[in-house]
C-alpha cells in the first residue's frame, strides 16, 4: 500500500474508531507477541485516552506464560454476541477463520477494522487497514494511535516493542526496515522496557523445556538435497516434562540453527490430538507462502498450519513443495 493511501486508510479508522459508542478487540487463535502485542497495547492506550475497550482471544484463549507480562488484565472483559460493540479491530489476522470462536465480530459489530500486515491478506473488513510492507502489526498500530491522538505511556510502548522484536526476530529477519527502528526508537523515548521483554520471551523457560528440547534435538533430520531441516515433538513429550505446547514456541529456533538448511520444520502432536507444523526460512524460501497453501499462513520467514493426518505425512506435504537442489 502506498504512503498516500495508508494514511488515508489510518485516517478513515481512526475517524470511525473516534466516533463508535463501543469498543471491541480481538487477534488470532493461539496469539503470538504481535497479535497481543497490537490488541493490548491499542486496549491500554485506549484506557488512557478515557475509552474502555472490549478485547478477546479466540478458544482456548491461553496466553504463552511468556507474554505474562503484558497486560492481561485487559482481558477481563469478555465479548459476548449478545451485546457486540460497535466497532470491532482484528488485530494480526489474516484471514476470517484465524479468528475462529471470536469470527462472529465480523457480522455481529457494526464496523470491522482490520489492522494487519500478513501479504495474503484479502480483506474481510468493513475498513482493512493492512499493509503488508509493514514489519509487524504493531507498526500499524502505531500510526492508528498517533492519529487517534491518545497517549503512549511504558506499558504501551512495551506492548507495541514486544510485536516489533518477536514479529522481526529480534531485528534479524528481512523485514526489518528503517520505519521499524524509527517507530522502535520512539517506543523508546516513551519508556518501552526491552529488558523486560528479552527476559520474559527470550531467557526464561520452564526447566522441563531442557528435557524436551533434548528429545527434539536427538530427532532431528537433515535433507541435504532441499536443505531442510526437521524434527518432531510428541505429546508424551511433553507429559513426562510437566509442559504445554504453549510453552515450547522457541523449540523451532534451535531446529533451524544447522547452517546446512535454509528452512527448518517442527511437526508437533498437539494436545487435542491434531498435527501442527511451524515453519521457518532464512530467507531464500517463502515459508509463509507454503503455510498459506496447506491451510494456514505466515510471513516470508516464518509460517505455520495444521494437518490432519499423520506426522510423517505432514513432513511430506512439506518436502514436496521443496525442489531437489
Amino acid at each position: 500500500m502506498s504512503g498516500s493511501a495508508l494514511s488515508e486508510k489510518i485516517r478513515e479508522a481512526a475517524e470511525v474508531i473516534a466516533a463508535s459508542r463501543s469498543l471491541g478487540g480481538v487477534c488470532h487463535e493461539r496469539p503470538d507477541g504481535d497479535a497481543l502485542g497490537s490488541m493490548l497495547g491499542f486496549a491500554a492506550s485506549a484506557r488512557l485516552a478515557g475509552r474502555s475497550v472490549q478485547v478477546g482471544i479466540p478458544a482456548p484463549g491461553a496466553i504463552p506464560s511468556r507474554y505474562r507480562f503484558l497486560p492481561t488484565d485487559l482481558l477481563s472483559v469478555g465479548l459476548s454476541p449478545s451485546d457486540p460493540p460497535q466497532t470491532v479491530l482484528a488485530f494480526d489476522c489474516a484471514s476470517l477463520d484465524r479468528l475462529g470462536s471470536l469470527a462472529w465480530t465480523s457480522e455481529q459489530a457494526e464496523n470491522l477494522v482490520v489492522v494487519d500486515h500478513h501479504v495474503s491478506n484479502p480483506g474481510f473488513g468493513t475498513i482493512d487497514l493492512v499493509d503488508s510492507s509493514a514489519s509487524a502489526t504493531v507498526e500499524l498500530v502505531f500510526d492508528l494511535i498517533a492519529e487517534l491522538g491518545w497517549p503512549v505511556d511504558e506499558v504501551v510502548a512495551t506492548c507495541l516493542l514486544t510485536g516489533l522484536v518477536t514479529d522481526t526476530g529480534r531485528f534479524q529477519y528481512a523485514n526489518t526496515t528503517p520505519r521499524t527502528h524509527r517507530v522502535a526508537a520512539r517506543l523508546l523515548e516513551a519508556g518501552a522496557r526491552p529488558e523486560v521483554i528479552g527476559q520474559a520471551v527470550y531467557e526464561e523457560e520452564p526447566f522441563g523445556l531442557l528435557s524436551v528440547a533434548g528429545a527434539v534435538l536427538s530427532r532431528a533430520c537433515l535433507d541435504t538435497e532441499r536443505k531442510v531441516v526437521w524434527s518432531f515433538l510428541y505429546r508424551e513429550d511433553l507429559e513426562m516434562a510437566s509442559l504445554n505446547g504453549e510453552e515450547t514456541e522457541l523449540l523451532i529456533d534451535l531446529v533451524r540453527l544447522p547452517r546446512e538448511a535454509g528452512v527448518a520444520m517442527l511437526i508437533r502432536e498437539d494436545d487435542d490430538g491434531g498435527v501442527r507444523v511451524s515453519l521457518r526460512s532464512r530467507g531464500e524460501v517463502d515459508v509463509g507462502a507454503i503455510a498459506e497453501a496447506l491451510g494456514g499462513g505466515g510471513h516470508r520467514n516464518a509460517g505455520g498450519f495444521a494437518f490432519e493426518g499423520e506426522m510423517s505425512a505432514a513432513r511430506e506435504a512439506v518436502l514436496e513443495r521443496f525442489p531437489l537442489a
